[in-house]
């Protein structure tokens, strides 16, 4: 934290998740309330992060926010619902202590300033790690405590699971307040070393539908989205934090696919319905299905948010061969040098077999890059003052808006 020109500085990052059992309908809107639970893999933020610092100062006139570099309206409902949620924690925890270690008055005004190092709004969970990222760091601006995911969730629902690492379970709760509607740790990011995630980048795009709207279309005109929530899902809940807890990569794999099918399913009975995935996306899914049955075993597992890039599970002796298997099949085309990213992957030999079974007909530059990631830890705090994305007067600093590339490195 910084104090020069009575203005104070946090700067945190947050991760991406990636849901396993989906998250799709709410069944309170204002609270971000969901219909049913739903369970995520945090990513590392070696790749894949969102970077905040909140500012607070005397001299600031208005709250006032910057999001990849760019001024944005802070007058939005679920981001004031977040900023008055931590005020009142640290209101909360002021009148509970004695002596103030942290005299930060609340009155006063804030500056924000967010990066991401990966597309916003193309299907990469941007506004999950972004909201986490905003909490948690104004958690520590503010010295507040108390159940973060609990005010994450009311920013973005998912953003509540990229309060921890690893393994994540978001409990649907029961409350109309919501006070039971929390992110849980199944298993930290260290539980099952061998799992790797490589994400298919198809589009970085904004996508044709927002997931808000999406879910409250598919709320209220789709039979299968209840049939799902109340029938389908507890029991895959339950099922899912058995594979994890085992490090059963056949039954975590298939379930994933399955239920990842059945969300892209809800999508198709929404009326009018909403169309997700492309023909790049299927022809991932077929590729993943021929491995698979070339292999005699679940070796990939594929899943699909509200957008068309593939999320693939893999474990690291997979990697290789998979990845060369996705070259063969989408040969990159221009950015051949850019085309893989993140974690190193090395060199694979396909055998004719293999090739003639599972690689039909190549699409050349279907798929724009692929980026190599593992499971990660929760939020951090950076001390290091020279990463904060605002100066001493609280204002952006050049850099700042130099970090948020149109894609990862």
């Amino acid at each position: 934290m910084a104090g020069e020109q009575g203005c104070c500085r946090v700067t945190c990052t947050a991760p991406v998740n990636i849901a396993v059992i989906k998250y799709w309908g709410k069944r309170d809107s204002e609270l971000i309330l969901p219909i049913n639970s739903s369970l995520s893999v945090t990513l590392n933020q070696d790749q894949l992060k969102t970077t905040t610092t909140a500012a607070i100062s005397r001299d600031f006139k208005e709250d006032r926010l910057w999001l990849n570099g760019e001024e944005a309206d802070i007058t939005h409902p679920r981001l004031q619902n977040c900023l008055r949620e931590m005020r009142r924690l640290a209101r909360k925890r002021r009148s509970g202590s004695e002596g103030d270690t942290a005299p930060l008055n609340l009155t006063h005004k804030l500056h924000i300033a967010s990066v991401n190092n990966f597309p916003t709004a193309a299907g990469l969970a941007s506004s999950a790690a972004g909201y986490a990222c905003l909490v948690y760091t104004l958690a520590r601006l503010y010295g507040a405590d108390g159940d973060l995911s609990e005010v994450a969730r009311q920013g973005s629902g998912s953003a509540c699971r990229s309060l921890s690492g690893g393994f994540v379970q978001w409990l649907m709760g029961e409350r109309p307040d919501g006070k039971d509607s929390v992110a849980q740790q199944v298993m930290p990011e260290t539980h099952w070393p061998q799992l790797r995630v490589l994400i298919l980048v198809v589009s970085a795009e904004k996508k044709p539908v927002g997931s808000t709207a999406g879910m409250q279309t598919s709320v209220d005109t789709s039979p299968l989205l209840k049939h799902r929530a109340e029938a389908v899902v507890p029991e895959r809940m339950a099922q899912m934090v058995r594979f994890i807890q085992q490090r059963d990569f056949e039954g975590f794999g298939q379930l994933t696919m399955q239920d990842s099918n059945q969300f892209h399913a809800t999508c198709l009975d929404t009326f009018p319905p909403i169309f997700y995935l492309t023909d790049v996306s299927r022809r991932v899914i077929a590729l993943a299905h021929r491995f698979n049955t070339h292999h005699g075993a679940t070796k990939v597992a594929y899943t699909f948010d509200a957008g068309p890039n593939a999320v693939i599970f893999t474990l690291e002796d997979t990697v290789d061969e998979f990845v060369e298997v996705v070259k063969r099949s989408f040969p990159p085309e221009s950015n051949g040098d850019q085309f893989l990213q993140g974690l190193p992957v090395g060199p694979a030999v396909l055998s004719e077999e293999l090739q003639s079974a599972v690689v039909l007909e190549p699409v050349p530059g279907a798929i724009r890059y692929i980026l190599h990631t593992q499971p990660g830890p929760g939020p951090q705090l950076l001390e290091d003052p020279s990463l904060h994305l605002l100066g001493p007067d609280g204002l952006p600093l050049r850099s700042a808006s130099a970090a948020a590339p149109g894609e990862p490195r």
